[in-house]
């Protein structure tokens, strides 16, 4: 399981992207695994955190960036390693898809408690990738694996904007 403690690269940047996931799992630690690609990448001096997912820790991750990158495991039946990208400043997530948690609260009920608590940053963008396996296990799945590059490729594009 990924530590409470966030992992930060050496950047006064306000951009923030956190990858969520408990690398004991199988696919849900695929956020972790993106997050440690895009630290050796590092970005436009982007901040790469690493969470579990727990409320506060994850709330307090985005509290002072303008732009916050979320990346998640997600399961909503359609074929494993599809990204799908969500505003979630926008509108809320669909709550079905974030509920792989290992803390009572999904990402989804993050986002939403950070909404009514007015600690939403300004741009909050959330991928959500479709994971196969969620057993115990240190691997990904051949599917989602294929779909690293192309979600690391992503965020980079998208912290350039």
């Amino acid at each position: 399981m990924v530590s409470n403690n966030t992992q930060e690269s050496k950047s006064e940047s306000k951009t923030v992207i956190i990858g969520v996931g408990n690398e004991y799992r199988s696919d849900d630690g695929l956020g972790v695994i993106i997050a440690d690609k895009l630290s050796n990448i590092n970005p436009n001096g982007t901040r790469i955190l690493k969470q579990n997912g727990e409320p506060t820790l994850l709330m307090d991750s985005w509290k002072d960036a303008d732009k916050a990158i979320v990346i998640d495991a997600i399961s909503s039946g359609a074929s494993p390693g599809t990204v799908k990208r969500f505003d979630a400043v926008e509108k809320p997530l669909p709550s079905q898809l974030f509920h792989y948690s290992t803390h009572s609260f999904s990402l989804a009920d993050v986002i939403e408690l950070a909404r009514g608590l007015n600690r939403l940053p300004p741009s909050l963008i959330i991928y959500g990738i479709e994971g196969k396996n969620f057993t115990n296990g240190f691997k990904l799945s051949t599917e989602v694996e294929k779909a690293v590059g192309k979600i690391v490729e992503l965020i980079i594009k998208e912290v350039r904007v």
